[in-house]
């Protein structure tokens, strides 16, 4: 059994060694105990900074970790590319995880031991028993929630938390839905559970420990209204009367480039 872990990296260079370090260490250990092998990979995207001089010196330290670098931006691009790269070895596992360990490794091996007979476990945030550090805001969470009842409204797919960066699935949920994946921005993560569930492929909630990392700039106001731009567009291109609808189209896409 293999596992690739994909991790999308955006000017990463303050960050990226201690997650590397963290996994390194970790799944070395899991590793040592003949109980899985595993690959880290890293696809570098849009990166202005010394993120690749960084992934580079950790790279000599563990074969097995190697990197993409691409001039385009966008955590889907970079996703997509990983996941591409991923199905030329023989992983038989496949999954992301965000850069800044706001994942915790522990909780990443946890996806691996309960993903089972599912197609895919994803982390959650909001399943019981599962850790945030800080205790997320109220604020946060009432704009969690909405989006939320809007995804599960627009898309019926009813996961609790479609925005955790930590998922994993098998080798065959990826090579099914990975060419119909269109969508690099925020709604990439709604977009593949869609897809899952279009194809009846079935993925788990699992709980998680995840934390705040300092270093995250993140306006919480314009990510929402982007999200909520990016989701109705995500449900036009599903819809079957996307043809009526793409005048529609045309001004979300509008309103898109005015709040980017």
């Amino acid at each position: 059994m293999k596992l690739s872990i994909i991790i999308p990296a955006y000017n990463e260079e303050k960050r990226i060694g201690r997650t590397l370090d963290a996994y390194s260490s970790f799944f070395d250990k899991i590793y040592e105990k003949n109980k899985l092998d595993y690959e880290i990979l890293v696809v570098i995207n849009g990166t202005i900074d010394k993120t690749e001089e960084v992934v580079k010196s950790f790279q000599k330290k563990n074969k097995k970790i190697s990197y993409l670098n691409f001039k385009m931006g966008g955590k889907g691009f970079a996703i997509i590319e990983g996941f591409k790269d991923s199905l030329k070895r023989k992983n038989n596992l496949i999954g992301y995880v965000d850069a800044d360990m706001a994942t915790p490794p522990k909780s990443f091996y946890d996806l691996v031991l309960e993903i089972n007979n599912f197609d895919g476990s994803i982390a959650s945030r909001y399943v019981a028993g599962s850790e945030i550090y800080p205790k997320i805001s109220f604020r946060r969470t009432l704009v969690s929630r909405v989006f939320n009842l809007l995804v599960r409204t627009l898309f019926y797919i009813r996961y609790k938390d479609t925005q955790c960066g930590a998922k994993l699935f098998t080798r065959n949920a990826i090579e099914r839905v990975l060419p119909l994946l269109g969508m690099t921005g925020w709604a990439f993560d709604i977009e593949l559970l869609y897809l899952l569930k279009k194809n009846n492929l079935k993925a788990k909630e699992v709980k998680t420990i995840w934390r705040e990392i300092e270093g995250t700039h993140i306006n919480i106001l314009k990510s929402t209204i982007q999200m909520i731009f990016a989701v109705i567009q995500l449900r036009i291109v599903n819809s079957k009367l996307q043809g009526l609808l793409k005048p529609v189209r045309g001004i979300i896409g509008f309103l898109w480039r005015l709040i980017k």
